[in-house]
């Protein structure tokens, strides 16, 4: 589970997007992933989403746009042998502003082979013009933390803060 949440608490913003992640194997082999993304903020609009993936189908689309109190999911597959990796990003449109300056960036990794590799995740935010792509995903999976924060999904959380958004994901 990815979080990133919005609440006013000592003056300090947050903006909060829930991210659950489902993982099951059909009779022909083929792994899924299903996130479910919640955006708990009152005050941003998650828009514009991109996607880029490593390996694996996007089955379901990412939602569209995600308004304050709202939800959806994607559906990822892998086929034998290949798990669901990749990147996507949604433009934080402020509502109060009536603009998107940042863009938040989920970076995950869901392995077919558990005996072998680990699943990992990484979230951030970054400036609006951050390209949704390899070089992306490269950055969030092995670079230095810059602009990220990223951690093996055990279920612990991850935090990370840039002006007024904080982004906090926890994946098991």
């Amino acid at each position: 589970m990815f979080s990133l949440m919005y609440r006013c608490f000592h003056r300090q913003k947050y903006v909060v997007l829930s991210l659950f992640v489902l993982q099951f194997a059909d009779i022909m082999g083929a792994h899924q992933s299903t996130i479910y993304i919640t955006n708990k903020s009152d005050r941003y609009t998650l828009c514009e989403p991109s996607l880029h993936l490593v390996s694996g189908r996007c089955q379901i689309p990412l939602p569209a746009k995600l308004e304050p109190s709202e939800c959806g999911n994607t559906l990822f597959s892998g086929s034998t042998g290949r798990g669901s990796v990749g990147v996507f990003t949604y433009d934080l449109y402020d509502t109060a502003a009536k603009r998107a300056d940042k863009k938040i960036a989920v970076m995950f990794s869901v392995p077919f082979d558990k005996r072998l590799y680990s699943n990992w995740c990484a979230v951030g935010v970054f400036g609006r013009e951050t390209n949704c792509d390899s070089a992306l995903y490269r950055k969030m999976y092995y670079s230095p933390e810059r602009g990220f924060v990223r951690g093996k999904a055990d279920g612990h959380d991850l935090t990370h803060t840039v002006d007024d958004v904080t982004v906090k994901s926890s994946m098991t």
